[in-house]
């Protein structure tokens, strides 16, 4: 009689923008327990941490999220109001530069990336082609990012549909999906300004960041305690929480993961991308609070 098959596990890593380096945390935490998923699949930031684990590059990858600061990120902006108040091509030729951009079908791991169809609304799953292609019309977060553009349909963040693809895992193959959900705690947190650049050099600042910083709520200098009326910014990001959460609450109501790692992250801003080792840490603590439901699950020892 022969041994019963060894069960696929499948990790599917929700969107959640500068909250997603809390997944680089999870992945380290989960394979210093014994536990490496069978395949991987994001939404989001989520497809972007998750492409750099499927492709053996996350080590490399976490280096450089840990070496971020306040001006690598302004670094990586572009402004272009076309589409989006970010047009995303500086950051995403830095990874494309930094990082091989393989093929999906040629990782080493199963991947795939949720994005959203824009003039449909349908969900699209990416398994094929550029992988950073894919990731590009992952995180384009409506009003921020500018749309991607894959054969012939513009493409917009999978979050508005799919903000932790546990579904997707799934059709992957996965017989056991671990969720990470970086939006558990976010509901009810008042309004405040997402992301504070503090006094950057006037070097690194030109009268074009300045702009930005007014229309979307980046504020140069040091927070202040003042009452301000919530920034362009400030609305956006809250209302696209809001509708996160509900769908992936009722996306994971009607599909539930077998095990769910949720970060508190709340206090992260939008664009708090220089605040990785914050965030990795708190993935770090929300995967070692779930080991023992991996255990009961038999994917850890002890």
């Amino acid at each position: 009689m022969s041994a019963p098959r060894k069960p696929l596990v499948g990790l599917a890593l929700g969107g959640g923008s500068a909250r997603g380096w809390a997944h680089i945390g999870v992945i380290e935490a989960l394979e210093e327990a014994g536990v490496r998923p069978d395949l991987v699949c994001g939404t989001s930031i989520g497809a972007l941490v998750g492409a750099a684990y499927a492709a053996g590059e996350l080590e490399r990858f976490a280096q450089w999220v840990r070496a971020m600061r306040v001006k690598d990120v302004v670094a990586l902006m572009d402004v272009g109001l076309a589409g989006g108040v970010i047009k995303g091509d500086r950051l995403i030729e830095y990874v494309r530069a930094t990082f091989v951009d393989r093929p999906i079908e040629d990782l080493p791991m199963p991947f795939a990336a949720v994005a959203t169809a824009l003039h449909s609304g349908a969900e699209v799953w990416l398994r094929s082609g550029s992988t950073v292609d894919a990731v590009r019309a992952s995180i384009a977060l409506p009003g921020l990012f500018a749309p991607a553009r894959r054969d012939g349909a513009l493409l917009v963040d999978g979050g508005l549909v799919n903000p932790v693809p546990v579904s997707l895992a799934r059709a992957m193959g996965a017989d056991l999906v671990i969720a990470v959900d970086l939006s558990s705690d976010i509901l009810g947190r008042h309004l405040r300004a997402e992301s504070v650049i503090e006094e950057p050099a006037p070097s690194q600042v030109g009268e074009w960041l300045r702009k930005l910083q007014e229309s979307v709520g980046i504020r140069a200098g040091a927070a202040t305690a003042e009452p301000r009326a919530p920034s362009m910014l400030d609305v956006v990001a809250s209302s696209l929480n809001i509708m996160q959460v509900r769908i992936g609450r009722s996306r994971m109501a009607g599909d539930p993961p077998d095990v769910l790692v949720a970060p508190r992250l709340a206090y992260l801003g939008l664009l708090d991308f220089h605040r990785a080792e914050e965030a990795i840490e708190a993935g770090r603590r929300a995967a070692e609070a779930s080991l023992p439901g991996l255990r009961a699950l038999g994917l850890t020892a002890g």
